[in-house]
């Protein structure tokens, strides 16, 4: 057996031993749980925010469009070439006209404000999703000429209308009158309800028919915009570069990036900062080996003593305590890991027996924007932790390793 194989032999076998010191034991077993729920916590937490980002991402998705071109001062009037033009593009799946407008609705003593969208029944749905999350009724009945309005679930809720009754639209574009200016007001009747899940959009916006809006907010024969949908909507920053390199510079073209680019720069600095703290457990836990591994070689000195005067050369043994030290890391990073995977992939189900079994909602659905826990595991995550978490192990073991190739053998042995 060469000089290698037996360091690499004796390491394993100390890994494996009982030791007359049961407080050693225990600080390697306590090492090694260490690592495996840092790790476990590490996999399952990026993969929680990996799922929240996702989710939230989609529910934005579902009402703001992939690619948005805007006429300057809220009116564009070449709309037809600019829709026609931008389909024509590679990526693009669908466009759509839109107008968007403020104003004020109430319904007998409840006032509320809104974010008023006018869309075209027909060409919404290739636009956005809010067609998939409707309550009651169907973009089908805003028909243009007898102004119905779809509002979201949460602003009915505050006008406490239902689907049949009628709100009072004020827009802030006055008439003059003989009185001077007075605010125009328009009833609307009520024909549906959605909820996307997204507290902004279901408390503010109500949808009208693109017709009726031109005519409350003045706009015939113009619109706010045209809104596109991409086959790739990781692809709508340079889609709207292109959009707008066709400008004669009667519109300006924004992207959901730009429009919440704050809000996932938040998320991302969150993850960031989430995953560094989570493996600042794990390396506590790594520096617990470097309490196991001194006690270690201190409880070895007559071993390594003996080994030194039969010819095994420093090197040597300081591998043998750096395999033994490493095995600790290993053992809690494959476990940790394990955990980690299928915690991640079961997560809700996981969930969800928890609540049933301790009889109460983690994230009530009446706080939260989002009330499960929609866990993504990206192997990404998992390829750059194991490597860290091994690496911080073996980082761990090279003080101890080295303490005890530094051993004297004659002083080792005078007391034996």
């Amino acid at each position: 057996m060469s000089v290698m194989n037996l360091s690499s032999f004796i390491g394993l076998r100390y890994t494996r031993a009982r030791r007359r010191n049961g407080f050693i034991s225990f600080i390697s077993a306590v090492s090694t749980i260490g690592i495996a729920l840092g790790v476990w916590a590490l996999i399952t937490v990026m993969s929680v925010m990996n799922g929240f980002e996702r989710e939230l991402r989609g529910r934005i998705l579902d009402v703001a469009s992939h690619v948005t071109v805007m006429g300057y001062g809220g009116k564009l009037v070449e709309w037809r070439a600019i829709e026609a033009d931008s389909e024509q593009i590679e990526g693009v799946a669908a466009a759509a006209p839109f107008i968007d407008g403020q104003g004020l609705m109430s319904a007998g003593g409840a006032v509320s404000g809104a974010l008023v969208r006018g869309i075209d029944p027909q060409q919404e749905p290739s636009v956005s999703n809010i067609q998939d999350h409707m309550i009651e009724g169907g973009f089908d009945q805003l028909v243009a000429g007898e102004y119905n309005v779809i509002l979201g679930g949460q602003l009915a809720r505050k006008l406490d209308v239902q689907v049949g009754e009628k709100v009072t639209l004020i827009a802030p574009q006055g008439q003059m009158t003989a009185a001077g200016l007075l605010p125009r007001l328009r009833r609307f009747n009520v024909v549906g309800t959605f909820s996307v899940g997204m507290y902004e959009y279901d408390s503010t916006l109500a949808l009208l028919n693109i017709t009726d809006a031109a005519k409350l907010f003045k706009l015939e024969p113009s619109v706010s915009g045209v809104r596109l949908s991409l086959h790739d909507v990781d692809q709508a920053p340079t889609i709207g570069r292109e959009v707008s390199s066709r400008s004669d510079f009667s519109y300006y073209v924004t992207d959901w990036t730009q429009e919440n680019r704050n809000f996932f720069r938040a998320l991302t600095v969150e993850k960031r900062v989430m995953g560094i703290i989570l493996f600042v457990i794990i390396l506590v836990a790594a520096f617990n080996i470097v309490s196991t591994l001194i006690m270690v070689v201190t409880d070895k000195q007559a071993d390594i003593a003996i080994m030194r005067t039969l010819g095994m050369s420093p090197g040597s043994v300081m591998k043998i305590f750096f395999i033994q030290g490493t095995m600790v890391g290993v053992i809690g990073v494959i476990v940790g890991a394990i955990f980690g995977v299928i915690t991640a992939l079961n997560l809700e189900a996981i969930v969800s027996w928890a609540e049933n079994i301790f009889g109460f909602e983690f994230f009530p659905a009446d706080i939260y924007v989002i009330s499960d826990f929609p866990a993504q595991l990206q192997w990404l995550d998992v390829a750059l932790i194991v490597p860290a978490a091994l690496l911080a192990s073996m980082l761990a073991t090279i003080y101890p390793a080295w303490r005890a190739s530094r051993t004297q053998p004659a002083e080792a042995l005078r007391y034996e």
